[in-house]
């Protein structure tokens, strides 16, 4: 239940992404959801081998190419599916920018951290 609600999530930060960005075009909830899906296996499948491919150049430009990495994904999967399109590079990078925060706030409203702090 908690993925699929999670996966609803991310479809919604995506539509979010699309309604203030002019280069991210989503067509429509259902694009969304199946843009979520492919950008969630893109992220746990290929990134991880290129973000280990890409280490000496991540660490020699002191982390920034790794939001390179993520627009990258973000771009090629605005690319492989029809119903989602990225326009440029560029507005890939920022659109993955802002898509990992709002994903990142809706979690966090919906699902609360299960932080214990004990007392002495």
């Amino acid at each position: 239940m908690k993925l699929l609600l999670s996966w609803v999530l991310y479809a919604l930060a995506l539509m979010a992404v699309a309604y203030l960005l002019p280069g991210v075009h989503v067509n429509g909830f259902t694009s969304a959801l199946w843009a979520a899906l492919i950008l969630g296996l893109v992220n746990t499948v290929v990134k991880p081998v290129l973000t280990i491919l890409t280490l000496p150049l991540t660490v020699l430009t002191l982390g920034l190419f790794y939001f390179l990495l993520n627009g990258l994904m973000f771009y090629w999967v605005g690319s492989v599916l029809s119903g989602f399109r990225v326009d440029g590079f560029w507005w890939a990078v920022l659109a993955a920018l802002l898509y990992s925060v709002f994903a990142t706030f809706l979690n966090s409203l919906v699902f609360k951290p299960d932080v214990k702090i004990e007392r002495l």
